[in-house]
């Protein structure tokens, strides 16, 4: 796909769409990051613990597990006699939080639940349920990270983000505190103590334990009901149990023990605000704002939850899909060469002699008009006339062709039209029944239209696409496109080829049977990918399509970015006119339904929706290599760039190029990729906003031309 002739200007592309996407990332990876800070993923923090520092004094360590430490003082208290305060951390969880709930709703109980400001916003109908049921909340952090080992920021921040979750949930917020990893008062270090400190400092009341059943152990029920019962008769205490982070099993078997056989002893259950007995310790309805803010909190982590999933799943199902692609296409390929490997030995048909008229439409093609021309009548071929078109050039390319005086060149002039008008005008001037459609920029081998059109030997092929190859492929970005059409065109040409659902003959090489030109009524100039337009519509015919890898012809590539930006995206946008022209062939029979269920089908996966979707995956490997497990990102990044690089060097031995490129393929994934996928996302934008796209000229060095005389013997 190879057009570049001018047409009439039409209003330009709009661009703000830049900035949506640029935010659309951005917030993307906001969103992922959130996702992995609330499960964990990032801000575990590397402090150790024991940092310099006072520890807890003396009358904490010894005292009471209810600790305040605000207006300067620090006071401790316990709870009364015969009153336990039984508390449960890392809630709330789904399985194990109901059935907690139930077991103290069937014995009159109350207990103090210590959420994790995630999992509020995981489960809010719970946290609800825990207050609807005369049950009290405490913070856990929004992590459970242990806040001994993060910065102070960090703390602030896991304190201020729970209590949001909490408000959004239930309208509510808290003034208890639990830190996690936390135990009884005689085990706070000088870390620990910090962190109860700069709770306090807070407004926090800091709530530790009397007995630690070590639940989470699971060390079985007998021994959770032995440490939860008060070690003196008739003391009261408060107890630390666990409603989630694993199997609560035995926690649930040990409360249906406990809480009959200390109720018969006259113990009460009870929340630790009700035991304290200040009124300043209840929950307390949360400002307007705070609400608001938290549910937007649990409406992002919602988000950033599902978004995380599904590009996990898309970007399994991609690998699984590229790995697929690749095994079709060398199967397929496999296929393909044994094929002309078994025509080769038979030699069961006659070769192909008739007459080739070579149309070559040209808009400003000075820098490689004469070298295409002389390229085509060195050929190996005996009947041979060329028609030069050319399309209203204002650099004199029609002079240079009358110049060289050649015999069996026709030149003919028109006023710019655009390429399938030249097409067109070159189809009524040719004089004989097979037609060689190239650009004015390519050159042939001089066996190529040999080689092209033997497959016409099968009266049941209507067109052939040839092997294209780059001739200016000494830069960076020449080598990186030299790999693009030796694996991603070729390979898949031939697998097309297998398939019998051949999508694109490109520009630069292909052959035609006049009857099916004049069946198909000519080129269209209904879309800007006239050759996709044309092969689509030549399968619908019913006619075969095929491929002929040894039929090379070197094309000029672009040699800047921008200029590549602007022939992509107009090929891009060319190919989605035409899907959507030939649309109908998804359901229709025959050659034509090949066409659609695999060629359009295919290019609609591989070339539509996956690089639609590719940005997003390359944030979500940003986020993978940057915040989650470096390791494991990193052999999967590296999995892939392996297999391109098998599949690179598959491909370079079928067409007998050299390995030499292969260096430059890892560096593709940095620039030219993304620059690829978002030729996808301009070009699916242009056509929903309904623009236009107009013809662009590109620049001619005439390397195409060179290369191929570098490469004679």
């Amino acid at each position: 796909m190879t057009a570049r002739h001018a047409a009439p200007r039409t209003p330009p592309t709009p661009r703000a769409h830049w900035v949506l996407l640029l935010l659309g990332m951005v917030l993307l990876l906001a969103l992922l990051t959130l996702d992995g800070y609330a499960h964990h993923a990032i801000g575990t923090g590397t402090a150790a613990r024991g940092a310099a520092g006072g520890g807890a004094p003396e009358q904490v360590t010894g005292g009471g597990p209810v600790i305040r430490t605000d207006g300067g003082a620090t006071r401790s208290r316990r709870m009364p006699a015969r009153t336990v305060a039984l508390t449960f951390d890392d809630g709330p969880d789904p399985v194990w939080t109901p059935l907690i709930l139930d077991a103290l709703r069937r014995n009159g109980a109350h207990a103090t639940f210590f959420v994790v400001g995630a999992r509020v916003n995981e489960h809010p109908e719970l946290v609800r349920r825990i207050l609807a049921e005369g049950h009290e909340l405490g913070v856990h952090t929004y992590t459970h990270v242990d806040l001994a080992t993060v910065p102070a920021a960090q703390a602030d921040l896991e304190l201020s983000l729970t209590q949001s979750a909490i408000a959004g949930a239930t309208g509510t917020r808290t003034a208890l505190f639990r830190p996690p990893y936390s135990s009884q008062p005689d085990a706070l270090d000088a870390a620990g103590w910090r962190v109860v400190r700069g709770a306090g400092a807070d407004g926090y009341l800091t709530v530790l334990a009397d007995q630690d059943t070590r639940d989470w152990s699971r060390p079985g029920v007998d021994a959770i009901v032995t440490a939860a019962t008060p070690r003196s008769p008739g003391a009261g205490a408060v107890v630390l149990l666990h409603d989630a982070g694993g199997d609560r099993s035995q926690t649930v078997a040990a409360l249906g023990r406990l809480l009959p056989a200390l109720t018969g002893q006259g113990y009460r259950f009870i929340t630790v605000s009700a035991g304290l007995g200040d009124p300043a310790t209840p929950a307390q309805p949360a400002p307007e704002a705070a609400q608001v803010s938290g549910g937007a909190l649990r409406v992002a982590q919602t988000i950033a939850g599902v978004l995380a999933g599904a590009l996990s799943v898309f970007l399994t199902v991609a690998m699984v899909l590229s790995v697929l692609r690749l095994l079709v296409q060398v199967w397929c390929t496999r296929v393909h060469r044994r094929r002309i490997s078994r025509a080769g030995r038979e030699g069961s048909r006659e070769p192909v002699w008739t007459p080739v008229s070579v149309i070559v439409p040209a808009y400003n093609e000075s820098a490689n008009i004469a070298a295409t021309v002389r390229s085509l009548l060195d050929t190996t071929h005996p009947a041979l006339e060329v028609v030069v078109v050319d399309d209203g050039s204002s650099d004199g390319t029609a002079d240079i062709v009358e110049a060289l005086n050649l015999p069996g060149v026709i030149v003919v002039r028109q006023n710019n039209a655009g390429k399938p008008a030249a097409l067109n005008t070159g189809l009524r001037h040719a004089r004989h029944d097979i037609l060689v459609m190239v650009d004015g920029d390519t050159v042939f081998e001089s066996s190529t239209i040999t080689r092209l059109i033997q497959p016409f030997a099968d009266p049941g092929v209507g067109a052939i696409s040839g092997n294209t190859k780059v001739g200016n492929r000494r830069g960076i970005l020449g080598r990186w496109q030299h790999l693009e059409y030796v694996i991603g065109f070729n390979l898949d040409r031939r697998m097309f080829d297998v398939a019998e659902c051949m999508p694109t003959v490109p520009g630069a090489i292909g052959a035609f049977r006049r009857e099916v030109l004049t069946d198909v009524g000519g080129v269209s100039d209904a879309t800007l990918a006239e050759d996709t337009d044309l092969t689509m519509a030549v399968c619908r015919a019913g006619w075969r399509v095929v491929y002929v890898e040894d039929a090379r012809a070197w094309t000029e590539a672009p040699a800047t970015l921008g200029q590549l930006w602007r022939q992509r995206h107009r090929w891009c946008y060319g190919t989605l006119q035409a899907m959507w022209k030939h649309r109908r062939a998804l359901v229709e029979r025959g050659q034509a339904g090949k066409l659609g269920r695999r060629g359009i089908g295919y290019l609609v996966l591989f070339q539509l929706v996956l690089p639609l979707l590719a940005p997003a995956v390359d944030v979500y490997g940003l986020y993978g290599l940057v915040f989650g497990d470096p390791v494991q990102t990193g052999l999967v990044l590296g999995g892939l760039v392996a297999l391109q690089l098998g599949t690179a060097a598959y491909a370079l031995r079928l067409d007998r190029e050299s390995f030499g490129p292969l260096w430059a393929l890892p560096l593709q994934q940095v620039v030219y990729r993304q620059l690829m996928y978002l030729v996808v996302v301009q070009s699916v934008v242009t056509a929903v906003l309904g623009a236009r796209l107009r013809w662009h000229r590109m620049h001619r060095t005439g390397e195409a031309g060179a290369a191929l005389t570098a490469r004679r013997p």
